[in-house]
């Protein structure tokens, strides 16, 4: 016997799912607002509840997720409108089916004995205690839960597993998790990066080659797949491969035989296939440029990942430990973030996710190279202009970014780590020497003291970075130097 909660501003829907599951030998409660719907839910009395998308008070769509953060929540059958809209958003919100009105019996039976039968066997086989290594993945958020759920079964079988998500989501974080968390850790993690695969050595870099078997070919080589025997193969943006590669690799996948480039014999690799792509693959199904048969192998475990922007609730703690790494590749000491820092990057709606936030704190860290803590001051502009229209916004109003600002293409967002690190040097060196010439008036002798350089070497300096010291003197001061 379970308890099952209505939560439906119709009264006789309430009395209709109500009387079903009475005679099904279930408990049965039911409301008509919001509220009261969702301080009953929150208890965690209940097994299941019956939702409906609109209600007096406010969107019972919009409650899926405060419902499911509870400790052991209940399963969440969302009702509603014959919208497909709709049912796509309940099931994305995590619930478990939705059913249409006017509410219909057999339905109601078949969700209820199906769910019951679920929660039982969850009941005779838990789930074993799991330390998952998960040193990358940061952040405690429901949506990052429900990923870790999700990277603790793939880690538990051996299917194949599709990631999905925006740029800068970290899938391929999540799939090293997967492996490093599986029996194959101890073996190779191979990378195929799909849209770099050169057209005219891909079977030779997939699969290998014997010495000999055309121009150039002056030793045998193996190729990723051999490479990834006993571990793990990850494609990388796999929606970017050629449709004919697709078909060879189909083959691949099924058998786990292939043929080396100019070898008479098929070889045979044992691999686990991790695959992500930051496009929509059931799309590129319908506009043919994605096999249906490969998207079905790849797709046994799906693992979408959320934006930046609907995990907000993990951004402090994402800055502070991508901070400390940040401040590790430029060589400063780690810095604090004040609070409105975080309440600026808060307000912005992270396009490019966490590899753009990344790049925004070694923004941030170099712009403030010798100074401790991080304000928004530090910010680049558009985050400033942000805050300030924060500010001046009638509360609840939803403010935009400014006007003008094009985020960078994934090609563009990062610079080699090198030229990167010396421009933010460059930048921090320019503006140490301007300060340091204005607080000592440009008097050398005074300034080296302060700086522990050497007068040789802060003439280069200056000389370097085109800083003028005799803006900061005058004749008098420049004699006594």
């Amino acid at each position: 016997m379970g308890n099952v909660l209505i939560v439906d501003s119709n009264l006789s829907s309430c009395t209709k799912i109500s009387d079903i599951v009475t005679n099904m030998q279930h408990n049965a409660v039911d409301v008509q607002t919001l509220e009261s719907g969702l301080s009953k839910a929150m208890t965690g009395e209940f097994d299941l509840v019956f939702l409906s998308a609109t209600l007096s008070g406010g969107s019972g769509l919009a409650c899926t997720g405060q419902i499911l953060s509870i400790p052991s929540p209940p399963e969440i059958i969302v009702m509603g409108e014959p919208d497909s809209d709709i049912a796509e958003r309940a099931i994305k919100n995590g619930a478990w089916d939705y059913l249409q009105k006017p509410i219909l019996t057999k339905p109601v039976i078949q969700a209820v004995n199906r769910i019951f039968r679920y929660r039982a066997g969850i009941q005779a086989s838990p789930t074993p205690s799991v330390s998952l290594k998960r040193k990358e993945i940061i952040g405690t958020s429901r949506q990052m839960e429900q990923c870790l759920a999700t990277v603790t079964k793939a880690a538990n079988s051996n299917a194949n597993v599709l990631i999905t998500g925006d740029t800068g989501t970290g899938k391929e974080i999540f799939a090293r998790a997967i492996h490093a968390n599986s029996l194959r850790a101890n073996a190779p993690f191979i990378v195929v990066d799909c849209a770099a695969l050169p057209a005219t050595l891909v079977e030779s870099v997939l699969f290998g080659h014997e010495k000999g078997s055309f121009t150039g070919a002056d030793k045998t080589v193996r190729g990723l797949i051999s490479q990834a025997h006993g571990g793990t193969l990850f494609l990388d943006e796999v929606g970017e491969m050629d449709l004919n590669l697709q078909k060879a690799f189909l083959r691949v996948l099924q058998e786990h035989r292939y043929r080396p480039v100019g070898c008479k014999n098929e070889a045979y690799s044992d691999f686990r296939v991790i695959a992500a792509t930051n496009r929509n693959p059931d799309q590129m199904v319908e506009q043919k440029l994605f096999r249906k048969d490969l998207l079905y192998r790849l797709n046994a475990i799906p693992l979408c990942l959320p934006t930046l922007k609907a995990r907000i609730d993990d951004l402090e703690e994402l800055v502070t430990r991508l901070m400390e790494a940040a401040c590790n590749r430029l060589g400063t000491e780690t810095k604090g973030v004040s609070q409105d820092f975080i309440h600026t990057l808060g307000l912005y709606d992270w396009p490019g996710n966490v590899r753009e936030l990344i790049n925004t704190l070694e923004s941030a860290a170099s712009e403030a190279f010798y100074e401790p803590i991080l304000f928004t001051k530090h910010l680049p502009e558009h985050f400033r202009i942000l805050m300030a229209r924060s500010a001046m916004a009638p509360p609840g109003e939803h403010v935009r970014e400014p006007h003008g600002i094009s985020q960078p293409e994934e090609t563009e967002a990062l610079p080699p780590f090198r030229e990167f690190r010396e421009s933010a040097l460059a930048r921090a060196e320019e503006r140490y020497l301007k300060t340091l010439m204005k607080a000592t008036q440009g008097n050398i002798k005074k300034a080296c003291s302060v700086s522990s350089l050497g007068r040789t070497r802060l003439y280069t300096l200056l000389k370097k970075h085109g800083v003028d010291r005799m803006g900061w003197s005058n004749q008098s001061q420049e004699a006594k130097s």
